[in-house]
């Protein structure tokens, strides 16, 4: 071949080339009825297998196609299929996808879910009048976290109070201590296994079957009002519109237990109920209730040691509907067991005489089970009835095993606890256009805990304590609601667009609580001369020999029976008109609070507290601009006293006595809101608010003096401001994503202390921030999402600032917990076949928690500890990292 026709073959190969090189498609899909963008839809070139793609996460897709001409099919669960015709690669194609919305015998049924996406959670944000936070479902699931408890600290405005393992446990929103919020599911409060309070554990709750997370920071007249600083309301997923099934087992461990052995206890052996308790309670009949030895098992006290098994969590969940999509039936499981601990050195313990560091270290094991199940059916397009039945429950086993220099205490406490609610719910709407509405609930709950032979045992040096060797208490108490609620609701529609909303309702709740408490104290049954000598006598400690003291504790003030019965009505009206939106309502609320006291000791056995509140609240919001809208809001709350707060109790501690208060007034707050938000596409937001408390009679722990005696009461304290702002922003890209949330809190509340004044101790005035409130908390998750390889990725950083964790009773002598930052992260690989490969890890950092105490008189003349600011290192916290691996399977028809 000569070179001119070798030439001339080059150049239509190269011409061919050109012709066949690959396009690249690029566009935006959008939901028709909303004009959002929309996230995970499935772009396909028709008539081809590889030329795909997924749009980001700001609904973009880009495709490398090789014809110049063809169809796209654009396919989205909850959507209808759409193909769109494409001619030239060089402008950008905007594709609308409608709703999938089907007729099933006059009953409308629409296929997207209630927030199980961000989309989804973003649009509940913004229809609602007041100020709400709301995390999805799909955020959950790619959260680095398992519980609601370390799922809600992500959120604005939110920190958690950690239980004695470094878990976290209790919500704190906007700074106010866990007493001032109340916790819903789906929409209803649940009483709480605390023996003393009413605030419930969120570590209780897998986060796994929950549909989406509420956070509530203005109150409107329908809701209960004693939520000062807000309410969480955790939502169950509900029925899907077609099957649904999804299952996941995963598995981990703690680096904790890389380096040390993990404790436990033979805790099956357990007596349930105490001696007292199995005896019939004799006390009760002016009958001997003395106890032997003979009265109590040491199996329970065998400890051993080991590394523990790798953690396990699992669940499984399936939703359908049946009869032409009348009934609607979802069923949720989830189990967890979870081997946890922290490590932990007390340098300085204030009021205790120097005997070297003591370290602890703490060992616990947890087995969580959630289980829920939700039915509803919807006789016609106007009548829907509702069934949730859901169960909770959490046992822990934990050894704590603390020594210093002198001496070694070791605890055995094994805890379980539930919490089960059941819901009937219906809805009804009547006359043209829906314009009146009724829905009424009805509800039964129960929570429960039980910690048995809760066993303290006292080492000194290489012995037993001859006296004092160890404690064993016995507690249970639960807490039962009965519960109705009703809801009626008239709107009128004005001729200049305008509507009107009138809403009016009631509820009433009957609360009984119960509690037990029985201790007993052991001493060593072999004298002085002959001491018990690990090594010699004994090498476990259910080889102790312990003496019981005959009668033990069994007339505590803990032993009582509370009721609390709450009636509430209220008025309400929600205007519309173009850009401008009113809420405005009057709560009343009548309280009747009592207890009956099972040993009334030298006090009046029995008392109550009955009063009524009015609730005014105003809500505004304001459309601004484009997706962007302006909210104030006006509100007042209350906080009522802990069942066991306004009992006549007193028990003595080794510095100082602790004294109830029946005279205990319950707190009022006037709250005011205001928050600009912005949102820029369907799950992106921008959000800057400020916040405004001004509390009444707020409940704080302070010293009164009675005679020679002085006591640790919980009282009320003048008035308390708290004030602050909240950021949050939500920003995706292609394939990036940022969520970031920033909340600053300033708090002021002023408390009796103790101080010296020459040799005499005197009682002064000071101000603190209130318990538990951070000044400057922070979140930062950046996102990846690679959509064509199936790709997600998470890593997230929280900071949460100083803040008071323990009060104590002398003037600048209170604890501190230091600023402390966590960093975790989270990968999950999606397959076609609906498997997700994924992978969880917390704690990267392994930051200890550091707590300390200012320098002040008390403090000042240490010589020998080490110091933090100038003040004493009380103690230093380490939690370890943990790391899980799992796979989820998803199923939904199509």
């Amino acid at each position: 071949m000569n070179t001119k026709k070798l030439f001339l073959l080059t150049l239509a190969v190269l011409l061919q080339s050109s012709i066949l090189m690959a396009e690249t498609i690029r566009g935006k899909v959008l939901d028709a009825s909303t004009g959002e963008e929309m996230v995970g839809v499935t772009v396909l070139l028709k008539g081809s297998t590889d030329s795909w793609a997924v749009t980001g996460l700001d609904g973009s897709f880009s495709i490398d196609v090789k014809v110049q001409g063809g169809t796209l099919v654009c396919n989205l669960i909850g959507y209808k299929d759409v193909e769109v015709n494409f001619t030239d690669a060089a402008q950008e194609l905007r594709i609308s996808m409608e709703p999938d919305v089907e007729m099933l015998e006059t009953v409308v049924v629409s296929a997207t879910g209630g927030g199980r996406t961000e989309v989804a959670a973003r649009n509940i944000e913004r229809n609602s009048v007041n100020v709400v936070n709301v995390m999805s479902a799909k955020a959950m699931e790619l959260s680095p976290d398992i519980t609601v408890a370390n799922v809600i600290k992500r959120m604005s405005g939110v920190t958690v109070e950690r239980n004695s393992s470094g878990e976290g446990q209790y919500a704190i929103l906007r700074g106010m201590d866990k007493r001032y919020n109340y916790t819903l599911v789906n929409g209803v409060k649940i009483p709480s296994p605390d023996n003393k309070n009413r605030f419930v554990p969120l570590d209780i709750f897998p986060s796994e079957i929950l549909d989406r997370i509420e956070v509530t920071k203005s109150l409107t007249a329908d809701m209960e009002g004693d939520g000062i600083g807000g309410a969480v309301n955790l939502v169950m997923k509900d029925a899907p519109e077609r099957m649904e099934i999804t299952a996941n087992l995963s598995t981990g461990y703690s680096a904790l237990f890389l380096d040390r052995d993990f404790q436990t206890f033979n805790h099956r052996a357990i007596q349930k109920l105490s001696p007292n308790e199995r005896m019939g309670r004799p006390e009760l009949h002016n009958e001997n209730y003395s106890v032997s030895a003979d009265d109590f098992t040491m199996e329970n006290l065998r400890m051993s040691q080991g590394r523990p098994r790798p953690d396990i969590v699992g669940g499984f969940s399936y939703g359908d509907r049946y009869f032409g999509g009348k009934l609607g039936v979802v069923a949720a499981f989830s189990y967890q067991n979870l081997f946890r601990g922290k490590d932990a050195s007390l340098y300085y313990i204030p009021g205790s005489s120097g005997k070297g560091t003591e370290n602890r270290w703490y060992s616990e094991e947890q087995n969580r089970m959630g289980a829920h199940a939700k039915l509803d059916y919807r006789i016609s397009n106007r009548h829907k009835l509702m069934l949730y039945a859901g169960y909770m429950d959490l046992q822990e086993t934990e050894v704590r095993d603390g020594s210093n220099d002198q001496e070694r205490t070791v605890r055995m406490k094994w805890n379980h606890q539930y919490i089960f609610n059941t819901t009937l719910k219906g809805e009804h709407s009547f006359l043209r256009g829906d314009r009146l509405k009724l829905d009424w609930t009805g509800v039964f709950s129960k929570a429960y805990s039980t910690t048995p032979d809760n066993a303290y045992i006292y080492i000194n040096g290489n012995h037993l304590y001859n006296t004092d060797s160890a404690d064993r208490r016995w507690e249970h108490n639960s807490d039962r609601d009965i519960a109705g609620y009703v809801n009626l609701s008239y709107r009128f529609d004005f001729a200049n667009s305008s509507e009107l909303n009138l809403q009016a309702g009631g509820m009433y709740r009957d609360k009984i609580r119960n509690s037990f408490f029985n201790e007993y104290t052991f001493d060593s049954p072999t004298g002085i001369y002959d001491l018990q000598i690990y090594g010699e006598d004994w090498t476990n400690f259910d080889e102790l020999l312990l003496e019981p003291r005959r009668y033990g504790n069994v007339g505590d003030p803990l032993n009582y029976d509370a009721f609390e019965r709450i009636g509430a009505a209220y008025l309400m009206g929600t205007y519309d008109w173009d850009r401008l939106e009113v809420i405005a309502g009057l709560r009343v609320e009548h309280t009747d609070q009592g207890y009956t006291l099972v040993f009334p000791r030298q006090t009046d056995g029995e008392g109550h507290q009955v009063y009524t509140d009015l609730l005014p609240s105003v809500h505004l919001k304001y459309n601004v601009h484009r997706n962007a809208f302006l909210r104030l809001s006006y509100g007042r709350s209350i906080n009522r006293p802990g069942f066991f707060e306004i009992v006549p109790y007193t028990i003595l501690n080794e510095d100082y006595d602790e004294q109830g208060n029946p005279d205990l007034k319950h707190t009022t707050a006037d709250n005011i809101d205001l928050r600009y938000e912005f949102f820029p596409k369907s799950s992106e937001q921008f959000m800057v608010g400020l916040f405004w408390k001004k509390l009444y009679d707020p409940i704080e722990y302070g010293l009164i003096s009675e005679g020679q005696a002085t006591f640790l009461t919980p009282m009320n304290f003048g008035d308390a401001t708290n004030a602050g702002v909240e950021v949050d922003v939500m920003k995706y890209f292609n394939w990036f994503g940022v969520k970031a949330n920033y909340t600053y809190t300033h708090s002021a509340i002023t408390t009796t202390k103790r101080t010296m004044q020459g040799n005499e101790v005197i009682t002064v005035s000071q101000t603190r921030p209130l318990y538990g409130q951070a000044a400057h908390v922070a979140n930062l998750s950046l996102l990846f999402k690679f959509a064509r390889a199936g790709v997600e990725a998470q890593v997230s950083g929280s900071y949460t600032g100083r803040r008071l964790s323990e009060i104590s009773n002398w003037v600048d002598n209170d604890i501190w917990e230091a600023g402390y930052v966590q960093l975790d992260a989270s990968l999950e690989k999606g397959f076609k076949c609906g498997v997700t490969l994924y992978a969880k890890a917390n704690n990267l950092l392994d930051i200890p928690v550091l707590r300390y105490i200012v320098n002040n008189p008390r403090t000042e003349n240490l010589k020998d500890y080490e110091r933090y600011r100038g003040g004493v290192i009380e103690r230093r916290e380490w939690h370890g990292q943990s790391l899980m691996i799992g796979l989820r399977y998803s199923f939904k028809e199509k």
